[in-house]
């Protein structure tokens, strides 16, 4: 027999504060390594009051298809480690946008022209923004 794990109102709550702790982590971290491979406007925007599809939108504008791919590549590897097992992936080489889905986080890394096109930022103008370098740096946020 199986025992079956019943959560009470608080126990639920921490679970989900746990939960979003370790989003922002990893919305953090996906930021920090888009900054490292020179993309650039890197924005993190916070939706944990607005939609149940994501915690966190990370974007980040690359100069070109060959620097998206190797940031993708890179944070698919980096995930894959914590976590054994690879995030969908949507977008290809020949794509100018190119989306990272963990889940809870999405990163979404654009060329200029379809960033400016696609207009995520408007359209999720309700979400915060985040000042994702100054969690780091304070050590409200950390990157193991």
């Amino acid at each position: 027999m199986t025992s079956t794990k019943i959560y009470d109102e608080t126990t639920y709550q921490q679970e989900l504060v746990l939960q979003q702790q370790d989003s922002l982590k990893n919305a953090c971290h996906c930021a920090r390594l888009a900054e490292e491979f020179r993309c650039k406007d890197v924005v993190l925007l916070d939706l944990t009051k607005i939609t149940p599809i994501a915690d966190y939108f990370v974007i980040a504008t690359a100069t070109n298809l060959r620097q998206t791919a190797a940031l993708i590549e890179e944070v698919r590897g980096i995930f894959k480690k914590r976590y054994q097992a690879l995030p969908a992936l949507e977008g290809g080489e020949s794509q100018s946008w190119m989306l990272q889905d963990f889940g809870t986080v999405i990163l979404h890394v654009f060329v200029a022209e379809a960033r400016e096109l696609y207009d995520l930022e408007g359209l999720w103008s309700d979400a915060p923004r985040l000042d994702w370098k100054k969690l780091l740096s304070s050590g409200a946020v950390q990157i193991s």
